[in-house]
């Protein structure tokens, strides 16, 4: 059975560096075939995987709505859009990535959304972990284009507006009723002190702090040299709090 992880969390948390290292952690333990999922509209999983993509899912439902490009012979659009989802998926070693792209803009997508859904379904079957990177608001969760989520980290900061922001993404998952079989709170660039300054805030949330992952310059150097996160080695300290994180949700 595949087991789905998502990551969410206001950008600059350390959100997909997260995901990127869960995939890392899944690979380096042979829990694989995997796919990734970028629902960011801020879509850079791509290169914390080092996992080139063609085209983004945004990209080819408007041009299938808004019929930009003639259907080839003997298709429907239904067949298209299938054929063209599975064109875009990037495929690196043991790992594919599909991303969702921006917004959609204006007009109706509910054909292709519903096929949407239906085809995510039958994808994910084909693998045994699904990591998804969403933002904070989770669109493509809140429209349940993927469910049963096994386990959702929601990654904050070490500072007070990002455990508050992280507060609200689980006040987002029990409104909208999502189901989602663990819930916990990661704290990332994390120094010295900081983790018993931030208790009180922490607590109001509502989660499960799981553990820390402390500010380590080496995730910048990778980013700066423009190096994929998955190559990291694996003493690093971001690279090994992910690994204990992971031990300690049962997921390694």
């Amino acid at each position: 059975m595949v087991v789905k992880i998502a990551v969410a969390g206001k950008g600059g948390t350390g959100k997909t560096t997260f995901a990127a290292l869960v995939v890392k952690q899944l690979k380096d333990a042979d829990k694989t075939p995997i796919l990734a999922i970028d629902a960011d509209a801020n879509a850079n999983l791509d290169e914390a995987l080092g996992v080139e993509i063609k085209d983004t899912l945004s990209e080819i439902m408007t041009g299938i709505k808004d019929n930009l490009a003639p259907l080839p012979a003997g298709m429907t659009k239904d067949q298209y859009l299938l054929y063209r989802i599975h064109q875009s998926l990037g495929e690196g070693d043991d790992v594919d990535l599909l991303v969702m792209g921006g917004p959609e803009g204006e007009g109706c997508y509910c054909f292709v959304n519903n096929l949407l859904k239906g085809y995510m379904e039958d994808l994910i079957r084909d693998y045994s972990y699904v990591v998804m990177d969403n933002e904070a608001g989770m669109e493509h969760l809140s429209r349940k284009t993927t469910s049963n989520i096994n386990y959702l980290f929601v990654i904050s900061d070490s500072s007070a507006r990002g455990i508050r922001s992280a507060g609200r993404v689980k006040d987002l998952v029990d409104s909208l009723k999502l189901e989602i079989k663990k819930i916990y709170l990661v704290v990332t660039k994390v120094r010295e002190g900081s983790i018993e300054k931030l208790k009180a805030e922490i607590d109001k949330t509502g989660l499960e702090l799981i553990g820390t992952i402390p500010y380590d310059d080496t995730v910048a150097l990778y980013d700066l040299e423009s190096k994929p996160l998955v190559d990291m080695p694996s003493d690093s300290p971001v690279v090994a709090s992910t690994r204990e994180i992971l031990k300690k949700a049962g997921i390694l």
